[in-house]
């Protein structure tokens, strides 16, 4: 099968080394013709220093790659997918497989990034997302891993699990494409505020509290869009809520121990010099659920620390001092 993988980052560059791993035509595409020539040259990633880029995958900086692309994998920042699809959609093939390796809501339209890369494909592909617990920096390295390849049909889920499973990337197929994307998007979130939480001293009381309570959120807003609660129980719920809120490896997490250690929102994303997605999901998550009516203390919270320069422990303060309530809500039915 011939693969291209859009977007040559760290998250980029690990899924075409496992694509390639399975023995597939690997294409890994950069929007910078220099980053490309570089990537070629060294065969090596910045972002993933001592992991070889095999001689096999070709790099490109031209969209004329996808022309014979049997499946076209979306590795780039959130904000940068639509440009992405938009400029993809002239290359591709009818019927080629669109999966989205890209986890957040666009800010504005609240669309899920399978519904960006359906618009602006005018539906003429099929779409799935691939999501769960997966540090590029491990699955670069082949550290065993697993994930969830989801669309709305099973067909398309099983065909993108053939495509990236191996013995060690692990993939199951899932059917709850809103469920999937909601919680990869809203775990960004989560990281943020249990990294704000480690960066104030909290324990590991705190750190629990939040990835619980957070997890009832996501399904909450997951629900009111058309999720499944059980969703939340698997690798893109509870799985990448784990790796996401523990691990230095996180980007939304390094930025919150920053934030909770007194940088402001601005200061703490400059210093880790990366995308970090809680960033943007954060503002759509709080939108959405005003929207829909939907309760969510956590993300609001994180919202006004990011957004309206809410002092941290005021906010925390008013999070801990919210009126009594029952834990199993109708979200857990």
């Amino acid at each position: 099968m011939n693969v291209v993988v859009l977007g040559s980052g760290a998250w980029g560059t690990a899924l075409a080394i496992v694509a390639r791993d399975n023995r597939h035509n690997v294409t890994l595409w950069s929007h910078d013709p220099q980053k490309a020539q570089t990537l070629s040259q060294t065969r090596e990633n910045p972002l993933l220093k001592g992991v070889h880029i095999p001689e096999e995958i070709r790099i490109e900086s031209s969209m004329k790659c996808l022309e014979t692309a049997d499946a076209v994998v979306f590795a780039t920042p959130s904000f940068a997918l639509r440009e992405t699809a938009h400029r993809a959609a002239d290359y591709l093939t009818v019927g080629a497989v669109l999966i989205s390796a890209t986890k957040g809501i666009e800010r504005g339209t609240h669309f899920r990034m399978t519904e960006i890369l359906r618009e602006e494909t005018e539906g003429l592909c099929p779409v799935a997302a691939l999501s769960g617990p997966s540090h590029a920096e491990e699955v670069a390295r082949r550290i065993p891993t697993g994930c969830v390849a989801a669309a709305e049909n099973f067909v398309v889920a099983e065909l993108v699990q053939s495509i990236f499973m191996n013995e060690k990337f692990r993939v199951y197929a899932h059917d709850d494409i809103v469920g999937v994307e909601i919680a990869g998007a809203l775990k960004n979130v989560a990281a943020l505020c249990c990294g704000a939480s480690d960066g104030m001293g909290f324990g590991d009381n705190s750190k629990a509290l939040l990835m619980t309570r957070a997890m009832t959120e996501m399904s909450r807003l997951a629900r009111a869009l058309g999720g499944r609660t059980e969703t939340f129980a698997g690798l893109a719920g509870m799985g990448d809520l784990i790796v996401t809120c523990t691990s230095m490896h996180s980007r939304n997490r390094r930025a919150g121990i920053l934030i909770g250690q007194g940088k402001t929102p601005r200061e703490a994303i400059d210093e880790v010099g990366a995308v970090v997605e809680g960033y943007y999901a954060a503002q759509s998550a709080h939108e959405l659920a005003e929207e829909l009516g939907v309760e969510m203390p956590i993300c609001s919270m994180i919202y006004a620390i990011l957004y309206e320069g809410a002092p941290i422990d005021a906010a925390v303060q008013k999070l801990m001092c919210r009126s009594a309530k029952h834990e199993h809500d109708e979200s857990w039915v």
